[in-house]
């Protein structure tokens, strides 16, 4: 014999309309699919984002490297520059001029050697991350073709679904500012 208050409350789900086997079933169901969701899905992903949030790292250390070494090597040669210009002012006035100049074109040299490696590091990272991006899509849209196969339970014309998804993300790409937020409702979906 079930308690009076769980007996008033099964009576009172039953006056609301609600089956409570069915409902329990419900929530079963949709426990599992959540768990499947989180294996498949979830998981992944975050283990792609992290390994390219960890290349993106690497390429900013990379970049932060390449400054410090600039910098020294600016420093070396500001050094060098400097007994040159001592050693000149013993000699002439025609060895002062050429110490200035060497020392120009070595300021110059080493500004431009900087910004070169960090454009190189800046595109490295942006190829990068358009990889990830490509590859997310990739996958997204092989996750979503196989979990409509699962629900209907037939086969679909996987060339014609992924053309479909590749022109839904692209054009869920347009309409967000920038890639960030395309991405964000990609991974939502």
């Amino acid at each position: 014999m079930e308690p009076l208050y769980l007996a008033g409350a099964v009576d009172g789900l039953k006056a609301l309309g609600i089956n409570l086997p069915s409902l329990l079933a419900q929530l079963i169901n949709f426990a599992i699919l959540l768990v499947i969701l989180y294996l498949l899905a979830y998981k992944p992903v975050l283990r792609m984002l992290d390994e390219r949030r960890r290349r993106i790292q690497e390429g900013l250390e990379a970049s932060e490297r390449a400054k410090e070494q600039a910098a020294r090597a600016e420093e070396e040669m500001g050094a060098q520059l400097e007994r040159a210009r001592q050693e000149g002012q013993a000699i002439i006035g025609q060895a002062q001029q050429i110490g200035a100049r060497i020392q120009e074109e070595a300021r110059q040299q080493a500004h431009q050697d900087a910004e070169a490696l960090l454009a190189r590091a800046r595109s490295e990272i942006q190829l990068e991350r358009d990889n990830a991006i490509a590859q997310l899509h990739r996958e997204f849209a092989d996750v979503a073709i196989d979990a409509a196969e699962k629900v209907i339970n037939q086969s679909l014309d996987r060339q014609a679904h992924q053309r479909l998804i590749r022109e839904v993300l692209a054009q869920s790409s347009l309409r967000g500012n920038g890639d960030e937020p395309a991405s964000q409702s990609e991974s939502s979906q």
